[in-house]
């Protein structure tokens, strides 16, 4: 099998090619939010909210089988997102308003699950996700989800960011902070959920956090860190179902997609972590050099 055929040539296969779709849409509005997510630093809400999606998975699986996935999944996570948003409001820490609805919905998800005749492996794949395995009547709405998402965020990008660098002035400028907090966890519960029905409940926070932290690694610009996040997360979900492919295909070794794709943003970000450290000692070298060179320029000359 060919570079070119793994690459490319997969992506021909009908499977395959849902895959690429949803996960580039997916992975290129994950990373305009995660930027946001990494401004606010709100990994640890994120984290919340990926759980939170767990139970509406979980009874609309049983409710409507995989039909019912992406309705239920979105109810919960804009439940989950209201109920965080409104704790921190009123004061409660927001470790511990994130901590309180991620026990209590996953055990809500895991007590339903458990009626299933099929436990393990639905709790499988709702954990794990089923990206190679998305339904042709699934692929728009997950798109839906996602292009609703980048909407959100779209059309509150400015207020976001003054936000995210001056709560106080944001105020003053008559932007309500209640609404803002809303929409960007709403849309943070929407790329979840579409994120959940492909790489799973416990891997979808790489999709949101690994692309916005490579782009602060790669710019210091504040308009660049979203194309840049953008285009990681597409080049990561590409090279990642690929990659997977790939070695199942032309090695035999059976690699689940979904964390093969998360293990391709690991990778990705590691890779630039390399590149900036590299980068950030010559830089100091070379002010090292021309601070010792000035120094030995006689006064005078």
């Amino acid at each position: 099998m060919s570079l070119g055929d793994v690459l490319f040539g997969a992506f021909a296969l009908p499977f395959m090619g849902r895959a690429l779709l949803v996960l580039l849409v997916l992975s290129v509005v994950a990373g305009v939010v995660g930027v946001l997510v990494n401004l606010r630093g709100l990994e640890f809400i994120s984290d919340g909210l990926t759980h939170a999606v767990f139970p509406g998975l979980a009874i609309g699986l049983a409710i409507g089988g995989t039909a019912g996935l992406v309705p239920g999944a979105a109810i919960a996570a804009l439940i989950g997102a209201v109920l965080l948003t409104l704790f921190v409001r009123a004061g409660v820490t927001s470790d511990a308003a994130v901590a309180v609805v991620l026990t209590a919905t996953f055990s809500v998800g895991v007590i339903v699950v458990s009626r299933s005749d099929d436990y393990a492996g639905e709790l499988e794949a709702l954990l794990f996700g089923r990206v190679l395995t998305i339904a042709p009547d699934d692929v728009v709405p997950l798109l839906v989800v996602s292009l609703i998402a980048a909407a959100a965020v779209g059309a509150t990008l400015k207020q976001q960011v003054f936000r995210a660098f001056d709560p106080q002035g944001s105020r003053a400028a008559g932007d309500r902070g209640i609404a803002l907090d809303l929409v960007l966890n709403a849309s943070i519960a929407l790329v979840v959920v579409a994120g959940a029905s492909t790489v799973g409940t416990l891997l979808v926070l790489a999709l949101l956090i690994v692309p916005g932290a490579s782009a602060r690694l790669a710019t210091v610009r504040l308009w660049g860190l979203f194309p840049v996040a953008a285009a990681v997360g597409a080049v990561s979900a590409w090279l990642g179902l690929a990659v997977g492919f790939g070695v199942s295909v032309g090695a035999g070794i059976d690699l689940p997609a979904g964390s093969t794709v998360v293990a391709v943003f690991v990778v990705v970000y590691a890779v630039m972590l390399g590149v900036r450290l590299v980068r950030d000692r010559m830089s100091r070298a070379q002010a090292r050099t021309e601070s010792a060179r000035r120094s030995d320029v006689p006064e005078g000359r």
